[in-house]
């Protein structure tokens, strides 16, 4: 139980990093900021394990989780971006 509270709070503060650095935080709220953190870790988490042999997991707080999902939330964003407004910002 305590595992998803953790999943939810880091993907919170991912997804709140990403949109502060994709520019896209005056336009999100909290709700999106955890969804697209808790989406960003996955993500992330598949680009950077087979490309890096880097994982880290929202459950277990830990700063290569949080760095991987910040990565793969401002990813994510920059998809939503590209296809939003033709440019990744």
């Amino acid at each position: 139980m305590s595992g998803w509270i953790i999943a939810l709070i880091v993907g919170g503060v991912a997804g709140w990093l990403a949109s502060l650095l994709m520019k896209r935080d005056a336009s999100m709220g909290i709700f999106w900021n955890i969804v697209i953190g808790c989406v960003g870790s996955v993500v992330g988490n598949a680009i950077s394990g087979p490309l890096l042999g880097v994982s880290g997991s929202v459950q277990e707080f830990s700063i290569t989780g949080l760095v991987v999902a910040v990565l793969g939330a401002s990813v994510l964003l920059g998809i939503v971006n590209l296809i939003k407004r033709g440019r990744l910002r």
